[in-house]
């Protein structure tokens, strides 16, 4: 049985990586420190004689993880990711803490697929490409980002752990890809972790007023979670995928406005949409190229944004 460590596998898209591992028949080690995520997002998982949790910091050293003889991949996805500076787990909120998970948890985790010789996965995001002055955004555009804006912690730390990881490869010839993450949502999702999806369900079920930035002009591209950890996995374990770089979402490309009537649509939710001012440096639009996955891993999302949401919203109406 090969094994696998998911670093950041508690959080969101990580936990939902971890069971379908676990699914597939692998030895899964789950290596997160709780910052942004809980014990609760994998509680289910710890009853299975092939899941193993270590609570640990990957921007501290991993000199510590002794016990473990050997390693086949290695998913990087630890990292705070919502940009809402209301919530609690917003990046924003932790900007040390944002920069060193990209930073030196990239290069201990490298270190210690170099150790073990294992495939390697960087977990980076379409927060690279910033305030795009093309759409959609293709892997070889080098974005437009503010470099010390309020963002930049994470668009930089990202960007960052991009270049750390194909530094490895072309030195080191390690067997390491990235891929880019566009939005994805989907259950499990913590209801306070400040996304667009969650900030809008939770208000259109509770009846809430339904909270846009600006007018609702700027537009995201929504990618089901089964979707993305579907990409994910093909990115990891196609062959000849080494030193690629891949973006991972849905190109179904809607505006915030629209995704927020839909969402009161589905939720049957009498709430009033309302409108506040546009936070710093917020992406005007996202839309993922994705047709290097679609060549190279066969992938493209299965699950359309309506279907999806009818299961989130489902979903968020019972915890």
């Amino acid at each position: 049985m090969q094994t696998v460590l998911v670093a950041g596998g508690a959080g969101f898209i990580g936990s939902h990586l971890c069971k379908s591992l676990l699914g597939g028949n692998y030895e899964v080690i789950c290596v997160d420190n709780f910052l942004t995520s809980e014990e609760k997002s994998i509680s289910s998982l710890l009853k299975n004689p092939n899941f193993k949790f270590i609570k640990q910091d990957v921007s501290q050293s991993l000199d510590n993880l002794t016990d473990i003889s050997s390693i086949d991949y290695i998913f990087h996805l630890a990292s705070p990711a919502s940009p809402n500076q209301k919530s609690p787990r917003s990046f924003i909120n932790h900007p040390i803490e944002t920069l060193l998970a990209n930073s030196f948890g990239t290069y201990n985790l490298l270190e210690l697929a170099r150790k073990f010789n294992s495939k390697f996965l960087y977990a980076s995001s379409s927060e690279i490409y910033g305030d795009p002055a093309m759409s959609p955004q293709k892997e070889d555009y080098f974005g437009n980002v503010n470099p010390n804006g309020v963002r930049s912690v994470y668009d930089e730390g990202k960007r960052f752990g991009e270049a750390m990881t194909l530094a490895f490869v072309r030195k080191y010839d390690l067997d390491a890809r990235v891929i880019r993450i566009f939005n994805t949502y989907g259950p499990i999702m913590l209801v306070d972790d400040g996304r667009v999806v969650s900030n809008f369900i939770n208000q259109a079920i509770k009846g809430n007023p339904i909270t846009v930035y600006g007018k609702g002009t700027q537009t995201r591209s929504l990618c089901y979670v089964d979707d993305m950890v579907s990409g994910i996995k093909l990115a990891m374990l196609t062959s000849n995928t080494k030193g690629k770089v891949f973006n991972l979402g849905n190109p179904d490309e809607r505006s915030i406005l629209d995704i927020a009537r839909l969402i009161k649509n589905l939720a049957n939710s009498k709430s009033e949409i309302v409108f506040e001012n546009l936070p710093e440096d917020d992406p005007k639009a996202r839309n993922p190229d994705i047709s290097i996955a679609k060549k190279i891993l066969g992938w493209e999302p299965k699950v359309s944004t309506e279907e999806g949401l009818k299961k989130t919203i489902e979903y968020f109406k019972i915890v």
